[in-house]
């Protein structure tokens, strides 16, 4: 397939996206193609645009990738032909490069021990510097990079960086490792081993877990669970892992600070997931539980919008004694298709991803909880549809605190002019979805709900302090806009 992956928008207010996930194995006399593949449908949540898989059987590496998802890349014959003991696998959503196929990953680049094979979850932020020091190696090297830099990722920055040292695949990571800044969790492999790094902050989960006859890294612990690997502990922030015929070794390459990223807990993760050892889906419901304490509402149903408000709706449901219900029904296909829809369908707008079932919720004063509002389209979308369905009440609840900054460490939020609550008070975004009555989560609500400190969680994108230095300029601007927007209250 040539296209790129088109994700349809009804109603022109998408989630966040939930930039990549990557899988990697080292398990010699296993279909290590197959059980990339299966670590990839279970992280395909992290990313559609595009999936890939690199194989090596120890002399040298096949990579596979192409645009769609994991189930229209890859079937019976090519995952057959991707023979090996090692593999490194990508699920894709952009945040920095087009979505095309040459952004798809692994990356892979040729080396003097043989090549190199790469897979990243998150977003540097210094580039233009990696850039420059790219470079300067390749100019003394003699090496031109002009015809391969139409890569527009940093993914491949740090590939065509390791792949640039002369020494072994370990010291090259060691070297090019503590110069990067921001987000990043790798997989990569050479002929002969499987590598995984975590930035210092370890924004984004990486976890390591052991299968009966080799290792399995990943970006959640879900992706474990089915391909039968055991759990063993999280990769550390700052931490370099290799596994090859000699076993398990580990090093560090910078001292850990943990910033973990809150909205992983809200939105990103699986409910099945388990991060800094607490399952995801018992973290929601306990933020339902904390909102329904914080911001209470007489009603007569509680009800989620699927699937992410799920567990809070339940949680919430509990803690107020409203009963829980499905009102709405998800058709879960919607944005994760090749087909865009006529514009007569398309008026129908969030009909395409939600409709009511009206003999529940007719007649009722319902607690409506979602995990976000990003710019307001939906919720104002969903608020009229349910009131067409007979609905007495619309009370919404929203299990995060007001998203009013982006992000900088691989999650897709729209830019902090677009976002909804940046110079409105929640009175306001109450009136403009159309609700009855609007509440958030506090942030300390959801920080407590988390069970981590939090100082150990970045909030960046809730309330503006950036835990790594952002782009330059970046900052600035921010504050700029905030206090434009403090001058005209």
């Amino acid at each position: 397939m040539s296209h790129a992956l088109h994700l349809l928008d009804p109603v022109g207010d998408p989630k966040p996206n939930e930039e990549c996930g990557v899988f990697g194995v080292w398990a010699p006399g296993e279909e290590v193609a197959k059980l990339t593949y299966y670590g990839l449908f279970a992280l395909q949540h992290r990313g559609q645009e595009s999936a890939g898989i690199g194989v090596s059987n120890g002399e040298r590496i096949m990579v596979y990738k192409d645009m769609g998802l994991v189930s229209q890349v890859f079937d019976e014959p090519t995952l057959s032909s991707l023979t090996g003991h090692i593999a490194v696998g990508h699920d894709r959503y952009s945040t920095t490069g087009a979505s095309v196929w040459k952004n798809a990953q692994p990356t892979y680049r040729a080396t003097p021990n043989g090549g190199l094979a790469l897979a990243h979850n998150g977003n540097l932020t210094n580039t233009p510097e990696l850039q420059e020091w790219l470079l300067e190696r390749d100019a003394r090297a003699h090496v031109a990079t002009k015809d391969s830099m139409d890569s527009t990722n940093d993914t491949w920055l740090v590939t065509a960086l390791m792949a640039s040292f002369a020494g072994t695949t370990w010291d090259a990571a060691l070297q090019v490792l503590p110069r990067l800044r921001g987000a990043f969790c790798f997989t990569f492999m050479d002929s002969g081993a499987l590598f995984a790094a975590r930035d210092a902050q370890g924004v984004r989960p990486l976890v390591l877990g052991r299968l009966e006859r080799g290792w399995v890294v990943a970006s959640e612990t879900a992706a474990l669970d089915i391909v039968g690997a055991t759990f063993i502990r999280e990769v550390e922030p700052g931490e370099l892992i290799c596994i090859d015929s000699g076993g398990l070794r580990s090093a560090r390459f910078a001292e850990a600070n943990p910033k973990g990223c809150l909205f992983e807990y809200v939105y990103l993760a699986r409910p099945d997931t388990i991060i800094a050892g607490r399952r995801v889906h018992s973290v929601r419901v306990e933020i339902g539980r904390t909102l329904a304490m914080e911001a209470p509402v007489d009603a007569d149903l509680v009800i989620p919008t699927p699937e992410s408000g799920i567990p809070s709706a339940i949680g919430y449901a509990e803690a107020s004694g409203i009963p829980y219900g499905l009102g709405l029904v998800k058709n879960s296909y919607v944005g994760r298709t090749f087909i865009q829809p006529s514009q007569t369908i398309r008026q129908l707008g969030i009909r395409l991803k939600l409709n009511p079932i009206r003999d529940i919720i007719e007649g009722k004063r319902l607690i409506v909880v979602d995990d976000s509002i990003v710019r307001g389209n939906t919720q104002r979308a969903l608020v009229k549809m349910l009131r067409e369905a007979g609905a007495a009440e619309v009370h919404v609840r929203i299990s995060s605190p007001p998203v009013e900054w982006p992000c900088f460490y691989g999650i897709d939020f729209a830019t902090r002019a677009e976002l909804i609550a940046p110079g409105m008070s929640v009175d306001d975004i109450c009136r403009s979805v159309g609700a009855d009555s609007l509440a958030y989560i506090s942030l300390e609500g959801l920080v407590a709900s988390s069970g981590v400190s939090k100082k150990r969680l970045c909030r960046a994108c809730f309330d503006g302090q950036y835990p790594i230095p952002v782009p330059e300029g970046a900052a600035e601007k921010m504050r700029l806009i905030a206090q434009e927007g403090d001058d005209d209250d």
